[in-house]
This record gives structure tokens, sequence and C-alpha cells, in this order.
């Protein structure tokens, strides 16, 4: 049997990264096994849905480079791969779960409901609807044929429930968990349909992922809880279930609990592959914070997941060879943002400098500066060692295309002493013939400092604070070179005036 996987998300917000990572999972595993990988989009809560939300999972996806095989938009011979595209399906199985006695009408209304949890409370119980009260409550177990078909004419509103039965040990597995065994008693009787003739999620993808020929389904932790039912439910239809795997939680970067957006505000980081607009506010994406995808998704395989090898830089397809989900942790992986950033800079060391100058340009021309190409990327070879983003370059070699309009106090007042007007004017005077070579400028300035018997350091700062605006930056004669003569005289004529006027 060909593999097939699905992601399934909820439009319900921002795709998290840890749905990414779930997707990231699902995609190696189908294409290491040469398998399908299909997104279904599972919009069954209509009153969490949110506009624009589809858009952005699969625009997400596609900056991650995981193409769905099917989906909504990509085709398939499985559609519609929307739930509220299904809802006809949906009915058919679940009165085939009620012809066969496993699933019933449900007609307590929700303050029936609540007030019978508020008495379990007073009294330190806990409500479940189950098999210890089901023959008490208003439903089709309780009530008699005639009584119930008279409700459901009357459209008296109801959900459909599942039917557990109690009593007995049922052993299932997990390919990252092990084997699992449940008591069916401690499950509660779940709904399957609401009452606005929705499914619920446990309906939904059951049915769903047997239709669509699912063979393995692997996500979150959070849904571990629902996998006995599930089970279950494939047990009541008499059908062969897919095999199971729950991945582990992303947790926080310190602390304990899975990492949320209030981590990723509080510590300076995203927590989401895009940004996200909102009437609140803009919530942070690794895409406009500067991260390249690929970075991106490296680190996320590696949160959960070890390939056994020393080996942590891996292009998607070296990671669709090399994953096993029997690799795969069962205990909550820490997020550790430094390293995140680790992974951008090693990418960013791996891209040539024309395809890093292309990104470089993007960032002039949003500061409304001229482009030239020849130049912008000697600039992006001598910085792209020391950055870790492409925004670096910008930041640290902002004066290549700016003169400084300040300069750093504490800078200024470390190198301008009494003599350093007149050093700077002789320096000006100074005959350097050929100003594109870097090595003949540090050649000239060693002769200037032995011919007025001066130390390196007494030319050398006051030049980097004149062309820099401080004390940073690569080496002076390279500054110098890509600069240019009349660049470099007009920013030292800056700094003698700022000092005359100090």
């Amino acid at each position: 049997m060909s593999v097939r996987v699905r992601f399934a998300p909820s439009p319900t917000g921002p795709l998290h990264m840890g749905g990414v990572r779930t997707a990231l999972f699902n995609y190696l595993f189908a294409k290491k096994h040469k398998g399908t990988f299909v997104l279904r989009i599972e919009d069954t809560d209509q009153n969490r849905y949110v506009e624009g939300a589809e858009e952005y999972i699969k625009e997400a996806l596609e900056w991650c480079g995981l193409i769905p095989d099917e989906g909504p938009g990509y085709g398939g011979d499985y559609a519609p791969y929307r739930q509220s595209d299904r809802k006809e399906i949906y009915q058919k199985y679940v009165q085939e779960l009620i012809d066969s006695g496993n699933a019933y009408y449900a007609f307590d209304t929700q303050e029936e409901l609540d007030k019978l949890r508020s008495e379990a409370e007073s009294e330190s119980r806990t409500f479940i609807y189950n098999y210890t009260n089901r023959l008490h409550l208003r439903n089709s177990l309780n009530l008699s044929a005639e009584e119930t078909q008279a409700l459901l004419d009357s459209d008296t509103p109801h959900v459909i429930r599942f039917k557990i039965h109690a009593g007995e040990t049922f052993r299932l597995h997990d390919i990252i968990r092990g084997n699992i065994s449940v008591d069916t008693s401690t499950l509660d009787d779940k709904i399957l349909m609401k009452n606005d003739g929705m499914p619920t999620y446990h309906l939904a993808n059951i049915v769903d992922d047997h239709e669509m020929a699912i063979t393995h389904v692997i996500r979150g932790e959070e849904w571990l809880p629902s996998l006995p039912l599930h089970l279950l439910m494939y047990d009541a239809f008499d059908w062969t279930p897919p095999q199971f795997a729950h991945l582990p939680l992303i947790l926080k970067s310190e602390g304990k609990g899975k990492l949320s957006k209030r981590d990723g505000d509080k510590h300076g980081f995203p927590v989401f592959p895009l940004e996200w607009k909102t009437e609140d506010g803009v919530a942070r994406g690794y895409r406009e914070d500067g991260y390249f995808p690929d970075a991106f998704i490296n680190m996320l395989a590696l949160l959960g997941w070890n390939p056994g090898t020393e080996q942590e830089i891996f292009s998607l397809e070296e990671l669709s060879q090399a994953f096993d989900l029997n690799k795969v942790n069962n205990s909550g992986a820490r997020f550790n943002p430094d390293k995140t950033t680790w992974f951008n800079h090693q990418y960013l060391q791996q891209k040539s400098d024309e395809e890093l100058t292309a990104s470089f340009q993007d960032i002039l021309k949003e500061k409304g500066i001229e482009t030239n190409t020849e130049f912008d990327q000697k600039i992006v070879s001598l910085l792209k060692e020391r950055a870790n983003f492409v925004s670096d370059m910008w930041t640290e070699g902002e004066f290549f295309y700016q003169a400084p309009s300040s300069y750093d106090e504490k800078s200024f007042k470390k190198v301008w002493k009494e003599d350093t007007k007149d050093i700077l004017n002789k320096f000006l005077s100074f005959d350097i013939p050929n100003y594109d070579s870097a090595e003949e400028i540090q050649a000239k300035v060693k002769d200037f400092v032995k011919d007025n018997e001066i130390g390196f350091g007494k030319i050398m700062m006051p030049l980097r604070v004149a062309l820099v605006g401080g004390l940073h930056g690569p080496d002076i004669p390279v500054i110098m070179s890509l600069l240019g003569k009349e660049e470099v005289k007009n920013r030292l004529d800056s700094l003698i005036s700022f000092g005359e006027n100090k």
C-alpha cells in the first residue's frame, strides 16, 4: 500500500511553528517512502473560523517548501479537501453508527448539562457523560423510539454522541509512544455531530482519513488522549485504522510548558512562520524577521527528531532521506532561539554572494539607496562572514552608503586629542596614488606613521571614527578603498570640523 499522510490544520488563526513541524514530519515521511502528502482544512468549528487563515496556511507551507501533493487549490482524487464541503458525507456515516447502535441522539440542553456539572462540583465529583448516567439523561438510549422520532420531527436541538462500551481493556499502539492500554470505563461519550449539523473533529477526521486512504496519522501530542476513541470508532465502522504517531511538544525556551506566542513576545523571537496582522497589531514571522526558509525547516526538524549522527545541517532532500519516525523522541523538545539564529548564520554562509546581493539590494531599495551590483557585492562579500541575517549587512555596513551624521560620543572622546586635528590634516595632504588597493593604502599608512613618528592608533582610530562613526567595522584600508579618495577626504573634513567646534 502506498504511503499517504495528511496535515490537517484548522483555519482559526496563524499557523504555529509546532504546526509547521507537524506538516514537516508528515512531508518527510511521505517523501522518504515515495508517498503522498495531503493538505486537508478542518474547518468544522465555524465559530472559530478566521478569515484569511487558510490562505496563510498555504502560503506558509509553500514558503517552507512543503508543497502538498493534494489539497484545496492543489487538486487530487479525494476532493473536496475542505471539511465544510463534506457535510453530506458525515451525515451518511453518523447514521451508520446510529443504525449499528454505536451512536445515539442526545437532546440535553446546555443549561441542563451545566446544572449537572455544578451539582457534581459541589459534591467534589466530576460530571462525565458516559455509561454511569446516560440511561438517566434525555437521549435516544433512554427515550422510546416514538419519543425520539417526535423530538427529531419537531427539530428539537440535539447532538449525536458515540456510545462507549465500558468495562473493556483496550490495547493500542503508537509508533512513537509504544504500546498503550486503556480502560474504556474512563472514557466519555464524545459528541460526533453538533447541533448545527456540523461534525466534530472526532467524526470528521476519522471519516476523512478513511475516505482519503490515509495510511499514517502523524499529529501532535495533544491528540494522544483522543486515540482510544478514534480507534474504537474504527472498530465500530469495521475499518482498518491507519498507523498513529504522536509528536512531542515544542517546549518553552525556559521554564515549563508548551511554547506559545506569549513566550515569543517576552523573549523577542517569532513563533509563526509568517507575520500575522490583526486589528490589535502584528505578530512577528520568521520570514519577515529575515530567516531563510531552509534554515527554519532545518531547525524544526531537529526539534524532537534525532538523526543518530553528528550532522546538523540538512537540505530538505537530505532530511527526507534520513527521516525515521522511530527516531522521534517521546518527550518534549525545548526550543532554543539562539540555535535558530545559528542555523540561519550557517545557511547564509552557504549562499553565493550573487544571491545574497540580490536580497541585500532589496533592503537598499527600501532605504531609498541607488543600487550598484558590482559595489554592493563587494560589501556583501566583506560583511557576509560576520552576519546572521542579510539585514545585518546593512546594520554593519550602513556607513558605506551614508556618511556618519553623528559620532559615537564615547569613541570620539577616546580618539580626539590635542594633536588629532593636525595629524588628520597632514594625512589629507599625504599622497596615496592608488586608492583602489587596500594593500597599497595599508603600506602608505605605515609610511605616514613612520614619517610622522607616531603610533598607529594616532591615525587609525580617528580615521575609523571619521569613516564609520564609531570604533567598529572592517579594516580601515579596505573601507578606504571601497569609499574612494574623495569620500574619505569629505568624511575626514567633517570630523575635523566637528572636533573644532567641540
